[in-house]
């Protein structure tokens, strides 16, 4: 006879069960979960829930990295481009595509909940959050580095400065993507700041620095 680890349902999926959870994480926020509530949402028992993801803290972290290397796939992808229009380009308009997928595959930008949780339980998850940033706006800056040596940009553009500015602005389209503005919306305003952004530090004024598909 076969055996299965004691307290898992027999159907367990994890993959479901970690979007069905960054679900009510996003929209509750990890103070706001209950155990009563994820054990509802994932069709677990509270000790089949603890025995799959060992806390409720654990779900948590699970989730939240589960999706937040999505944007450093796209942080890492969008820097290999050879323009810089086209970096900056790919790295928002992916975001955006990421921030707005249609919520049976994905559970909206999950890590600016964990950026915000206020308990000891997720101290671990909120690090790796920051570390992430930290790790993905480096990238950027030493990107645009390159892009300022290779005379795409003014050779008085600060690179921390302009990465900090598309951060900034990263955050600002995720948040609005939480409070509903629909994926239309969101690359109006990428296209609009792209446009401002790289004519404003293009190191020829006469050249055309915005993303390919944005010409013509």
């Amino acid at each position: 006879m076969s055996s299965r680890p004691v307290g898992r349902p027999p159907l367990f999926d994890r993959d479901d069960a970690v979007l069905a959870a960054a679900r009510l994480f996003w929209s509750r926020g990890y103070s706001g979960t209950t155990t009563r509530a994820l054990s509802s949402a994932l069709d677990m028992s509270t000790s089949s829930i603890y025995a799959a993801f060992g806390s409720k803290a654990g779900l948590f972290e699970e989730a939240v990295r589960t999706y937040a290397e999505r944007y450093r796939t796209v942080y890492v992808e969008a820097c290999a481009e050879p323009a810089l229009g086209d970096v900056l380009g790919l790295l928002l308009r992916r975001s955006v595509e990421e921030f707005t997928q249609p919520s049976a595959q994905h559970p909206g930008c999950l890590i600016s909940s964990a950026a915000m949780t206020d308990t000891p339980d997720t101290i671990d998850t909120r690090t790796y959050v920051t570390d992430l940033h930290a790790s993905n706006e480096r990238l950027l800056r030493e990107r645009i580095e390159r892009a300022r040596d290779e005379c795409q940009l003014r050779a008085d553009i600060v690179p921390s400065t302009l990465a900090a500015l598309v951060q900034t602005l990263w955050h600002g389209l995720s948040t609005q993507s939480n409070q509903g503005a629909g994926r239309d919306r969101l690359l109006e305003i990428v296209d609009a700041a792209l446009e401002m952004l790289l004519d404003a530090a293009a190191h020829d004024r006469g050249r055309d620095v915005r993303p390919v598909h944005a010409r013509g």
